[in-house]
């Protein structure tokens, strides 16, 4: 008996330290010394000693604690590092950053930065990195920055700027009046510029990537100003990129993270090809994490409906169809619902599927809506403004409407009882287009709703909560 009272209380005392940390009351800092890291939202223990690659226990010691109860704003010292003083915070790192413009924007120390993170190599900076920093009382904040392009010198942005030579030096921590390179973004005593500190190529004037780091069935937003008139191009991990205006003067393409993509790190590259043909490119590793997807297993479908002589000849035919991109955009900010709002959602996007116990495996490319009750509604409506591109019946998805958002953005509204629209036809945002039913792949009525973005498909739930682009 008492054997199980110990078996038990262990269990729960676990249970509860593996819990990331939430909001509470911050507690005290403890009596030791060196700097302070402040707890964020979802942190754990294990996961800060992981962060500054220290040993839980020697974590748990300096700061006098027994469990592993840690709240948001908690102050902890963080062994290891008693000769310096400060807070560590943690930054993501964004796409364009080097080393050396990090070192810049954070005034911190090569050897520090590198110290503070274990960077061996200057290549393990990646865009979606959690860099450690020390914040330092007193640091002077520089108001100004400026680009050193082919041609310009120290002195010559000394005079401009009315400075000297030295005060550049020694702010930008360069190792002489020299060392200013084409492509370098320097800190100036003052002004108001709004150049960006990162280490790209003069042809742009700043990138922003978002979500940063990126999750597999995610939808990438990248959003590029120029310095010239560009023809913008470029590949994330293995996908093309496909660049458009937007009404503020810039250049955005979006790209669907296949939901199947390891997490890792992926190679992001932008390509700048100037009127003269001169090409200036960026590649920078970016980091993909992983959806934390579930298992389901969906048993009794018909075989012929997961058999891969008929299933594979259907996803290459969708493929094909969703990969054309049309450069007109036919959508208008968030997407809608495609069913009635008294809906329920019988299975979500990305969660890893079996069929009829074990004989096909994939992943779930897209969100069914089910039946709630007998008075539910059937109606399906246009998530968003376009072109329908089909309308047919297939095997495994049943009745099929596909949708041509504009810009390599699709819909896919699946297992209908009844098609309301033919091709070619122009729909609009709440449009009614179809009845839900249980035709294809299916164990009852449902709608099946896939976005696809430059031939990937991503959650849609995404595109109902925030606007693209």
């Amino acid at each position: 008996m008492h054997k199980c009272l110990t078996i038990i209380t262990l269990a729960l005392a676990l249970a509860i330290s593996a819990n990331p940390a939430s909001a509470q009351t911050p507690s005290p800092p403890s009596p030791s010394a060196g700097p302070i890291y402040i707890v964020q939202p979802g942190d754990t223990l294990w996961d800060i000693a992981a962060l500054f690659n220290i040993d839980l226990d020697a974590l748990m010691s300096a700061n006098g604690k027994s469990d592993a109860d840690i709240y948001v704003g908690d102050h902890l010292f963080i062994p290891g590092l008693d000769d310096l003083k400060g807070t560590l915070v943690t930054v993501i790192v964004p796409f364009g950053e080097t080393l050396r413009s990090l070192e810049r924007q954070y005034r911190i120390d090569d050897a520090l930065l590198r110290r503070l993170n274990h960077i061996i190599s200057p290549t393990e900076i990646y865009a979606g990195y959690r860099l450690i920093i020390l914040q330092q009382e007193e640091q002077p904040v520089w108001p100004a920055r400026s680009n050193m392009v082919t041609g310009d010198t120290l002195l010559e942005l000394a005079v401009n700027q009315d400075t000297d030579i030295w005060t550049l030096v020694s702010i930008n921590a360069l190792s002489g009046i020299w060392a200013g390179l084409p492509g370098d973004v320097l800190y100036l005593p003052s002004g108001n510029s709004e150049a960006k500190m990162t280490g790209l190529p003069a042809a742009y004037a700043s990138v922003d990537v978002y979500p940063l780091p990126q999750v597999q069935g995610a939808t990438v937003e990248i959003r590029i100003s120029e310095t010239e008139s560009l023809n913008l191009g470029g590949k994330l991990i293995d996908q093309s990129l496909h660049f458009f205006p937007t009404l503020d003067g810039n250049w955005v393409a979006l790209q669907g993270v296949n939901a199947l993509t390891p997490p890792g790190i992926y190679p992001l590259r932008l390509d700048a090809t100037s009127a003269d043909g001169s090409v200036q490119s960026f590649e920078q590793m970016v980091l993909v994490k992983s959806g934390y997807f579930p298992d389901e297993a969906i048993n009794g479908v018909e075989p012929d409906t997961i058999d891969p002589v008929v299933t594979e000849p259907e996803d290459e035919w969708l493929r094909s169809l969703v990969s054309k991109v049309t450069p007109e955009k036919y959508w208008q900010g968030i997407f809608k619902l495609p069913v009635d709002s008294q809906f329920c959602i019988r299975s979500k996007f990305g969660n890893r599927r079996s069929y009829n116990n074990g004989a096909l495996y994939i992943f779930h490319t897209g969100v069914d809506f089910g039946i709630c009750s007998e008075v539910h509604p059937f109606d399906i409506y246009a998530p968003a403004s376009g072109v329908v591109v089909y309308t047919g019946l297939k095997t495994v998805r049943g009745n099929t409407t596909i949708i041509d958002h504009g810009w390599g953005v699709f819909s896919g509204l699946f297992h209908q009882a009844e098609v309301g629209v033919s091709i070619g036809d122009r729909v609009t945002e709440g449009q009614l287009i179809g009845k839900i039913g249980a035709t294809g792949r299916v164990t009852g009525p449902h709608l099946h709703w896939e976005i696809w973005v430059n031939g990937v498909q991503v959650d849609p739930m995404e595109w109902i909560n925030r606007s693209f682009p």
